[in-house]
């Protein structure tokens, strides 16, 4: 039973999530093997005040490029 979590930044629509789910599936079908029905995908939205990268907040980091735009 593969079990996927994607963690991600908030965002991704319904529709990009289905198409995820979708392709990950084909290809664990595919190249492993796996049963369809067992296979689980997880998506772990998180806020970009709950990330942080190179130091910084996500939120802190967009503020500071779109200044320097």
């Amino acid at each position: 039973m593969p079990v996927i979590t994607i963690q991600c930044l908030k965002g991704p629509t319904r529709e990009q999530k289905a198409e995820i789910v979708r392709d990950f599936t084909d290809s664990l079908v595919r190249v492993l093997g796996k049963n369809p029905e067992n296979t689980h995908i997880v998506f772990q939205e998180v806020s970009t005040e709950d990330w942080g990268q190179g130091g910084l907040l996500v939120d802190e980091r967009r503020k500071r490029a779109e200044k320097a735009k």
